[in-house]
């Protein structure tokens, strides 16, 4: 008796064993096939840094292929405060060149982070910054490739294009509109680290960036500079308070040009105020085309065969009734009976600004 239950309770602890085995067995294999590349990210965060390479962002071209807005090539700063081992250096140096407080770079160079990139103070830094702060060749502190927005021809289009904030985000014009096809995604230079973030000896990783999709306009730049140029004369000459024209294609709707008064510089354009960058007046401001538009009217009814200008004749006596509302004629007194070409030539209000088709107010 005392043997058999020896025996069993050996059988037993080998079940339990070989249970034990099977479960690790099973977490092993979970391990390295189901979390695996999870596990593999969370290690690779840990030791792996990446200093951030920006993507260039779509050109905006006219309908000839002329460039409306591109890109030039700046630097940006970017910290790795654990690997700056000369602080003090740093924070005096670097706020030397970059014409801030001691204090406020300080904030950068001690910060606990992995990476800080000095903003807004070492953002779209010129190639003469750039390079007084690689000549101080200190350790941690590095300089990242970045693109700026440029635009050629300045303030001309300046509305209708819009403009970019210092992360390159469109805030207005087409700029916003086509924000998310303009804008390139980021790739990176990646560098391994120990734990206290002290750079190891291998070999960096380049992720190259995407650029931006392009932009192509109807608008033809030749007849955009011809528009820019007239509304200058005009404004120079009369001093309006605003100026504004469009030159569409008739037979496609294509716009060829839009201009306005008064307009600004995207690339400054932090110096004007909401209004003047925010207003697009051709598409923006309301307007009455006034007599302009009875000359379409009659060409419809023209068209249409509604009308005969000679022999057709209308009696203008000053006022007509339309609905509830009275419209009145520019002459007080009217212009009398007269041929639908003597409306024209009169500039007849009544007879074209009722809203009425013409064939049912002319006198037969």
């Amino acid at each position: 008796m005392f043997f058999k239950d020896i025996h069993v309770k050996i059988r037993l602890f080998f079940v339990i064993v070989v249970i034990l085995f099977l479960t690790i067995i099973g977490k092993v294999i979970y391990i390295q096939v189901f979390e695996y590349d999870k596990l593999s990210k969370l290690s690779s965060d840990l030791w792996s840094r990446n200093l951030p390479v920006e993507g260039s962002r779509g050109l905006i071209y006219d309908r000839n292929g002329v460039v409306l807005a591109d890109n030039v090539t700046t630097t940006s700063l970017v910290l790795i405060p654990n690997q700056i081992k000369e602080k003090e250096r740093a924070i005096k140096e670097i706020s030397s060149i970059l014409n801030v407080t001691e204090e406020e770079m300080a904030k950068h160079v001690n910060k606990k982070t992995s990476i800080e990139r000095v903003h807004p103070e070492g953002r779209r830094l010129s190639f003469e910054v750039a390079d007084k702060i690689a000549a101080l060749n200190i350790e941690g502190v590095y300089l990242v490739k970045e693109s700026k927005r440029n635009y050629p021809y300045d303030s001309n289009l300046s509305h209708v294009l819009g403009y970019v904030g210092i992360d390159n985000q469109g805030l207005s014009g087409l700029e916003l509109q086509y924000d998310k096809y303009l804008t390139g995604e980021y790739g990176s230079i990646k560098y391994f680290s120990d734990a206290k973030g002290n750079k190891l000896e291998l070999s960096e990783i380049y992720e190259q960036p995407q650029d931006g999709m392009n932009l192509m306009l109807t608008i033809d730049n030749n007849i955009q500079l011809a528009v820019e140029r007239e509304l200058d004369n005009a404004v120079s000459k009369y001093n309006p308070e605003h100026a504004l024209a469009i030159v569409m294609d008739p037979n496609s709707g294509e716009i060829l040009a839009m201009s306005s008064r008064p307009n600004f510089s995207p690339s400054n354009y932090q110096d004007y105020s909401i209004e003047e960058i925010n207003r697009n007046l051709p598409i923006w401001m309301n307007y009455e085309p006034g007599s302009t538009f009875k000359i379409i009217t009659l060409a419809a009814s023209l068209e249409e065969n509604t009308v005969d200008l000679q022999n057709d004749r209308f009696y203008d006596g000053g006022s007509v009734r339309v609905a509830n509302a009275k419209i009145k004629c520019w002459k007080t007194k009217g212009h009398g009976a007269q041929t639908f070409l003597q409306v024209v030539e009169n500039s007849c209000n009544l007879l074209v600004n009722t809203g009425t088709h013409l064939s049912l107010l002319r006198t037969l």
